[in-house]
């Protein structure tokens, strides 16, 4: 059993994005060099986007970038949001109230998802089905007893619009509540043969994707697609997967984010159980039937966030600090302490000797500077490539 204080502690948003921040967000979002890391950091320091973006350029110099870093065009920008309006989406931010609490205590949650149909199923319980594409008739069925189960009990079915499994899982948890996480494009359909289930989960589920509109999976795309599954999820359940599969990556990103893994036994000599009983005995929880996996969650169902948005909303309105360049013998500082090997950023602060704001600035203009990696639970290392 993982410990799911995590979901208590929760960054909440603090409130409904305007127009003009909301552009400023994307054009930060799709500018070189932010990553989901550094944006949250520049958004968090500057009060905003607007703010952040018109400091970028300065913060990347200052970082000892030589060449001027590439903002996101506004037109750009524009265009993105608006081909999302004409698909039906609606973009959401990690800032703004609504953006999944469980997906906001991931390590690099992604600053920005699209959003299409009933938003208002981010905002309960969700429990991922996830399996083979080329699933056993058994496998479908678990699948669908399992959705059904689930959605009866007052969960919210998620799962990656494949084939198989996650395509059954779907299915039966239309009518109580699903959602489907894609891998490319809000208004891009994938697999070609699920256009109608996709079209159907828009219109009576919830479709979300980090991906900006029109754009067309590759195939990394999808093992980065598993961990919004696993991230939004107070537990991911495994049907049926092979040795090497997409899906035991699903079910390894949610160990690591500290969600409950469970999985279903199957034959020894079945490659389709290959995968989830070595899961078992890896530590996953083996469930037979619905009641197994209902009585395990339980418990977790009451881990929301105490925190109330009007306590986050004067937490995060307070004015920001001001930006204080730091000199560049306490940036030296900084790089001299950094190495190749990833170090986190309490031991930099010890190491250096410098105020914790002080590292944390200087980490976002080498960030720019495309100087620095960041790694998983705030560990950063210099980048062996440079700027």
């Amino acid at each position: 059993m993982h410990d799911h204080n995590l979901f208590v502690a929760a960054p909440l948003p603090v409130a409904e994005l305007g127009t003009a921040e909301r552009l400023a967000c994307v054009r930060l979002i799709r500018s070189e060099n932010v990553g989901p890391v550094t944006f949250r950091a520049l958004v968090n320091h500057f009060g905003g986007a607007e703010a952040a973006l018109a400091a970028v350029p300065e913060l990347s110099r200052r970082g000892g970038r030589a060449r001027p870093i590439r903002l996101c065009p506004a037109d750009k920008a524009e265009a993105e949001l608006e081909r999302a309006e004409q698909a039906g989406a609606v973009p959401l931010f990690t800032i703004e109230p609504g953006y999944p609490v469980a997906l906001a205590v991931i390590d690099a949650p992604p600053p920005l998802l699209y959003v299409k149909g009933d938003a208002a199923l981010l905002d309960r319980p969700i429990v991922s089905i996830v399996g083979s594409r080329q699933c056993s008739a058994a496998g479908t069925k678990l699948a669908r007893v399992f959705a059904k189960e689930l959605g009866r009990a007052g969960y919210v079915v998620a799962s990656g619009l494949a084939r198989g499994i996650d395509a059954v899982a779907h299915e039966a948890a239309l009518e109580s509540g699903t959602i489907a996480v894609v891998a490319g494009g809000i208004d891009v359909v994938y697999p070609p043969e699920h256009e109608v289930l996709q079209r159907t989960i828009g219109e009576q589920g919830c479709l979300i994707t980090e991906m900006p509109p029109a754009f067309v999976p590759r195939g990394k795309d999808f093992p980065r697609r598993n961990r919004i599954i696993s991230g939004i999820s107070f537990g991911v359940l495994v049907v049926e997967a092979a040795r090497r599969s997409g899906t035991l990556v699903t079910a390894r990103l949610a160990a690591e984010q500290g969600r409950d893994v469970f999985a279903i036994p199957g034959h020894p000599l079945d490659p389709r159980a290959e995968g989830t009983n070595r899961l078992l005995k890896s530590g996953a929880t083996l469930v037979t039937e619905p009641d197994d996996l209902l009585s395990a969650l339980a418990p977790l169902t009451g881990a929301y966030p105490t925190t109330s948005y009007e306590e986050a909303e004067a937490e995060q309105t307070a004015e920001p600090a001001p930006y204080a360049p730091l000199s560049d013998s306490d940036r030296d500082r900084v790089i001299a302490a950094l190495g190749t090997a990833p170090i986190d950023i309490d031991s930099l602060v010890r190491g250096t000797g410098l105020e914790i704001r002080q590292v944390q600035v200087t980490l976002i203009e080498l960030a720019l500077a495309g100087r620095i990696e960041r790694h998983g639970s705030g560990f950063v290392s210099l980048s062996p490539d440079g700027p």
